[in-house]
């Protein structure tokens, strides 16, 4: 095989496809960035929450109360977004929409199959973020084969809600 000529067309291809790999692997965590709400640790979060129930499929929000407007998020748009099996009522629903139960008493804490072999679960957990700093709910979804149960997804989310601080 012949060399490479610095100026041929192959070459150009080459030198712009590791530019647009370059840029594509600075630009990643910047395009995975949440936003952090006032008072909020954002890396504090990101890491408790990790050490937690981090996994792929996992989505947490938290909003303020009041508003509903989304302070924080951790996890991909996808996860938080998709439909999953509401597991304690009819239908799906999805961590934004399940928001809306986080304000029931005790919150609300569900797990079930998620597909029709029951390989894979889901697990919800929503409620109040207990906070002196502020009025904020959470609402936490998890789903696959290794899916933690609502009622422990909760009880670790409040242990690393208390680590930062929250």
């Amino acid at each position: 095989m012949g060399e490479l000529k610095k100026d041929s067309p192959m070459a150009r291809t080459m030198i712009r496809c590791r530019t647009l790999l370059l840029i594509a692997v600075i630009g990643l965590p910047a395009a995975c960035a949440r936003g952090g709400g006032p008072g909020l640790p954002t890396a504090a979060l990101d890491k408790a929450i990790g050490n937690a129930i981090g996994d792929p499929t996992t989505c947490v929000i938290i909003a303020d109360r009041t508003t509903r407007k989304t302070l924080y998020t951790y996890g991909q748009a996808f996860n938080c977004e998709r439909g999953m099996p509401a597991c304690d009522r009819a239908g799906a629903m999805s961590a934004k929409g399940a928001l809306a139960l986080a304000d029931t008493a005790g919150g609300r804490h569900a797990s079930c199959p998620s597909n029709a072999d029951a390989s894979r679960n889901v697990g919800w957990a929503e409620g109040r973020v207990r906070s002196k700093k502020s009025d904020w709910i959470y609402s936490a979804v998890m789903e696959g084969d290794r899916a933690l149960p609502g009622e422990e997804m909760a009880s670790r989310l409040a242990d690393a809600f208390q680590t930062v601080g929250l």
